[in-house]
């Protein structure tokens, strides 16, 4: 396991209250032992004016749940802070959920790299991304 705090989705889906989260309606669904998972709807509040899945809000999905998930594999004395996104839009989304899935690629002492998998509900990937996070002192 990677975790090195007590993690549940409960916990996280809590501390993003009045956040980004909340305004996108984001929501964290599940933990395993290497992987954070969390669901975006496709409605007017992620839609671009052609009527699909805006590509700022599936980034906004990506860095969420892997800088979720990165912050969850440091101690207390430790935050982790996104310095670099990069992401490709495979295929539009009209409606529904999409659903992301960080995976660690490099757990550092300084930097953490995360692959983030956006898939719709049919499992189809939507949009891929690499977010690299600083890990820097919390205080």
């Amino acid at each position: 396991m990677i975790w090195k705090m007590p993690v549940t989705v409960e916990e996280i889906n809590h501390r993003c209250k009045n956040t980004l989260c909340d305004h996108l309606g984001i929501e964290f669904i599940e933990v395993g032992e290497t992987f954070m998972r969390a669901k975006m709807p496709v409605d007017k509040r992620t839609h671009q004016p052609m009527g699909i899945v805006h590509g700022g809000a599936t980034a906004a999905l990506a860095e969420t749940v892997g800088s979720a998930a990165a912050n969850y594999c440091v101690t207390d004395e430790k935050i982790c802070v996104g310095i670099d996104l990069n992401i490709n839009h495979i295929r539009t989304v009209k409606s529904g959920f999409v659903i992301g899935t960080a995976t660690p690629l490099h757990l550092g002492k300084s930097t953490q790299v995360w692959e983030i998998k956006i898939e719709n509900e049919a499992k189809q990937l939507i949009s891929a991304a690499r977010l690299t996070l600083l890990v820097i002192n919390s205080d």
